[in-house]
Parts: structure tokens; C-alpha cells; sequence
């Protein structure tokens, strides 16, 4: 079957973006979702897409040939992304980060023996069959699980679910050894699929600048992956969240390293640090990884309030030299408007920070310069010089 765009919707394709929306598609055929070939108007083939018709994203594109988009071409597509990954120190990373690897709306995590993946179109999902057995042929997994439990899918008319595609995937918590600190990742139940995966190598980057025998400060610790690294270096670190499950699997976590400085600390963060300012606490590290604050364009403004206000208060705390790690995995918020929010905070503040590093995912989850929705992660290493 063959879909025909408008020239605004090839446009987009010729600049490297993978997206064509409903309002660019001139004519669909009546039919299911999967893969189809796509032209412009005057009947030029552009390429291959998986094609979801319930979606405001009709098109994504898969290749400019017409070759047969099978078993095989996954295969080989995946263990392309795979190669790249070669070298990470970690035995749970990112193997396909979807439009990051030319894989539209395809993920695949990989914990040890085992894949946990998401197909997030309705297009992908009619390819389940050849992307499975592209899966096997490339990863040789004991086990493929499907976390298909994102709210995304409900907007391309499909059902969440979780389940085994292949082999056993052990309901049980998977143990994960990053850069020499060991975790629990829930696969069937975890955030994501079981664990934060894009902040691997901004916990090494903090650690690395972690006060020996300092005072740290860890908030929206979730499962204290953050808190792990940093007690590596600092003498004390307290890790705080608003879920107690959350904290229980964090003890387990410091148990699992032989860790027994750190406190784990049940809280609101926003209430936590305006109590940390009054009673004039110092830290020599602070992190800040909260959740998103702007899940819609609409939200912005409130969001950077948010952001705004927790940032202030950190930035209060932090000893002369401290260093502040924050971040926003809200897509909405884009980096210059991050910066001008950091930038906001410390004038308020009263505090002169410094710029050591500017973040985003981990390197296996590859942001695309022409598709800005694969930088969603964005976050800054500051250091105080006052």
C-alpha cells in the first residue's frame, strides 16, 4: 500500500526528521497500520514508514529504498545499534533508542540475559512478529519481555500490556553492576523498563566531582542510584523521596554495596529544603533529578516554577566549591529556557555557579541533532565559587 505526503511533509523527511504527520498526508488507503511505501505528490517514491493511522504521527520513517523490511532487516538494524554500544561499562544499558537509531518508536533495554522492550506504534506493533525474531537473531536473549505499558500507546489505539514474548524473564528483581555499584532493576514493574538507564553517565560524572568526606545530598532519589555513587566518595549522603517502597528498595541497594552512610530519608522535596535553608544546612554535593514537571507545552510556565524554586533553595545550600548536579527530562523544557531558569535561580539566590558541565542522556541514548524529541534529557554540573 502506498501513502502520499504533501511537499511539507517530504520536507521534513529530505531534513532528517523521521515524523510526517496527519496534516502533511495528502492520501492514506482505508486499511490496518504496518508498513508502507511512501510518495509525494507527483508520485515519487521517498521511502518506507511505518504508518499508524489513528496517530496525529501518521508516518515513520524507516529507509528511502524498497527493500523487504523483514526478519532479517531488524536483525541487522539492531545489531548495527548493538555494535555501537560496544565498551559500556554497565551490564544493563540501551540497545535501541528508537528515532535515536533509525528505529522509530522501537526501544530495547538490555539487562544481562535478558531484553525488555517497548513497541510504542501501532505500525511497529502489526511488525511484532519479524521484530521479536529480529531481536532473538540479534541479542541471542534467554528472555524477551515487552513493557507495552506506556500511556503512549493508548494514542496510537493500542492496549497496554506486560508480557513474556520470549523465554523467562524472572519477575524477580534483576541485579545491574554499573561502574562497580550493583542494583536491583524490577523488569516487569520498574520504571521505564526497570530502571533510569539515561542517568548512567551523569552518576559517574557526579561522583567524580564529589567532595572526598563531604556532605551530599541526593533528592527525588527514587532507588538511590544517584546516592550509591555518591557514597562511594562523600562521608555522609542523604537520600530523600516522597515513596517509602521506593526508599525500602534504596536500603536494599546500599545493603547490596556494603554502603552504611547514607540516610534515607522519607520527604516532600520542595518542603525538605525550605526546612535544610532555615535550619542553614550545608552540602558539598547536591543532585536534583525530579520527574517531569511539564508533560505538555501548556505546562511550561508552571513547571519552570517548580524547577525554578527547588533550584534556588539547593543552590542555598551548597558550601563554598559545593557542586550542584540538576536536570529536567521534561522534552518541553528546552535547554536555553533551562538555562535561563538556572541562571534566574542563582541571581536569586545570591549565588555566583559555574558552569563545569552541560548533560543529557547517557551514550546509549544517542540525541539526534535533526530530531530534537531524542534530546529530552537535559542537565547542567555547577559549582559554586562564592
Amino acid at each position: 500500500m502506498t501513502v502520499v505526503v504533501s511537499a511539507k511533509g517530504a520536507d521534513r523527511w529530505h531534513g532528517g526528521h523521521p515524523w510526517i504527520y496527519r496534516t502533511d498526508v495528502y492520501a492514506e488507503p482505508k486499511r490496518e497500520p504496518g508498513i508502507v511505501h511512501v510518495t509525494d505528490r507527483r508520485g515519487r517514491f521517498l521511502g518506507q514508514a511505518l504508518y499508524s493511522p489513528q496517530s496525529e504521527i501518521r508516518l515513520r520513517f524507516l529507509t528511502p529504498g524498497d527493500e523487504s523490511i523483514d526478519a532479517g532487516w531488524w536483525r541487522d538494524r539492531i545489531a548495527a545499534a548493538l555494535a555501537r554500544r560496544a565498551g559500556i561499562p554497565a551490564t544493563a544499558y540501551r540497545v535501541v533508542h528508537a528515532e535515536g537509531d533509525g528505529l522509530p518508536s522501537l526501544v530495547i533495554d538490555r539487562y544481562g540475559p535478558y531484553a525488555v522492550a517497548q513497541l510504542l506504534s501501532a505500525g511497529l506493533e502489526r511488525a511484532r512478529a519479524d521484530v521479536l525474531a529480529g531481536i532473538l537473531a540479534a541479542l541471542s536473549p534467554e528472555g524477551v519481555l515487552l513493557r507495552n505499558d506506556t500511556a503512549i500507546r493508548r494514542h496510537e489505539g493500542l492496549p497496554l500490556e506486560v508480557v513474556v514474548a520470549h523465554g523467562t524473564v524472572p519477575e524477580t528483581a534483576v541485579e545491574v553492576v554499573e561502574h562497580g555499584v550493583r542494583y536491583l532493576a524490577a523488569l516487569h514493574t520498574g520504571q521505564k523498563t526497570g530502571a533510569f538507564l539515561d542517568q548512567r553517565d551523569n552518576r559517574v560524572l557526579v561522583a567524580a566531582h564529589t567532595r572526598p568526606g563531604g556532605r551530599a545530598l541526593d533528592l527525588f532519589t527514587y532507588h538511590g542510584s544517584f546516592a550509591l555513587h555518591l557514597a562511594r566518595h562523600a562521608a555522609q549522603v542523604i537520600a530523600v523521596d516522597s515513596s517509602a517502597d521506593a526508599l525500602a528498595r534504596g536500603r536494599e541497594h546500599a545493603k547490596l554495596n556494603g554502603l552504611d552512610n547514607i540516610t534515607w530519608r522519607e520527604a516532600n522535596a520542595f518542603d525538605l529544603l525550605r526546612e535544610l535553608e532555615r535550619r542553614e544546612e550545608i552540602f558539598d554535593t547536591v543532585v536534583l533529578d525530579p520527574p517531569a514537571f511539564a508533560k505538555t507545552k501548556l505546562s511550561v510556565p508552571k513547571a519552570l516554577g517548580g524547577y525554578k524554586e527547588i533550584n534556588l533553595r539547593a543552590m542555598r545550600l551548597l558550601a563554598p566549591g559545593g557542586v550542584l548536579f540538576t536536570c529536567s527530562c521534561s522534552y518541553h523544557v528546552h535547554r536555553p529556557v533551562f538555562q535561563e531558569m538556572l541562571a534566574a535561580a542563582a541571581h536569586d539566590a545570591g549565588r555566583r555557579l559555574e558552569f563545569l558541565a552541560l548533560t543529557g542522556a547517557s551514550s546509549d541514548h544517542p540525541e539526534i541533532l535533526n530530531i530534537p524529541e531524542t534530546g529530552y534529557l537535559k542537565g547542567a554540573l555547577l559549582r559554586a565559587v562564592d
